[in-house]
């Protein structure tokens, strides 16, 4: 099976975009932007196609994706309105206020990653390596020198890929109360120095 990867999202991916994302990130957001068919409507509308990487392989299927900020916005982070026009001025407001403090951090020294995700039929055969790479690339075209992105404690298989692929932990972030709500403790930063 060969894999394609290429800058952007094509408007007839954005529904497997979303489902691809909410499946590798819905554990710890799911309580936050739960239900599914309201939180897959919400990745569909704020995904930006200018802040991504993406794999499809030769059907044209959509196999993984890496999302990255940029100082002029990030992948899936929406806005309050984006929030609002989703889930509803009360619903909208509360979980945009609890996503606020789970950070929205932007590191204009380093190029912070905003999630990759792989289909789960697709993992263990390269497609998060060659998206790792291609992050990387896209770094140093860019002008950073280093790349960053953060794991949560429990998210084995991922931080190995992430060391094999010469990213190094800088520190990890304790969620306090906040673990409750989103179903982990703690995130590891992690980095690796662009050539």
């Amino acid at each position: 099976m060969g894999v394609t990867l290429f800058r952007g999202l094509h408007d007839d991916l954005r529904p497997q975009a979303a489902r691809l994302y909410w499946e590798a990130f819905g554990g710890k957001l799911g309580p936050v932007l739960g239900p599914d068919a309201l939180a897959l409507r919400f990745f569909e509308r704020v995904m930006r196609g200018d802040l991504c990487l993406t794999a499809v392989d030769d059907s044209g299927d959509l196999v993984g994706i890496a999302g990255f900020k940029t100082p002029m916005g990030s992948f899936a982070g929406g806005s309050w309105a984006d929030l609002v026009a989703v889930y509803g001025a009360f619903g909208g407001r509360w979980r945009g206020a609890l996503l606020w403090l789970l950070g929205r951090e932007i590191d204009n020294e380093r190029f912070l990653v905003d999630g990759l995700c792989v289909a789960r039929a697709h993992r263990g055969k390269g497609v998060g390596s060659q998206l790792l790479a291609a992050l990387c690339r896209e770094a140093a075209e860019r002008g950073y020198r280093a790349i960053r992105l953060d794991v949560i404690q429990d998210n084995f298989r991922a931080r190995a890929l992430y060391e094999r692929q010469g990213f190094r932990v800088e520190r990890t972030d304790r969620l306090g109360p906040l673990r409750y709500l989103f179903g982990f403790a703690a995130s590891t930063v992690m980095v690796r120095r662009v050539e």
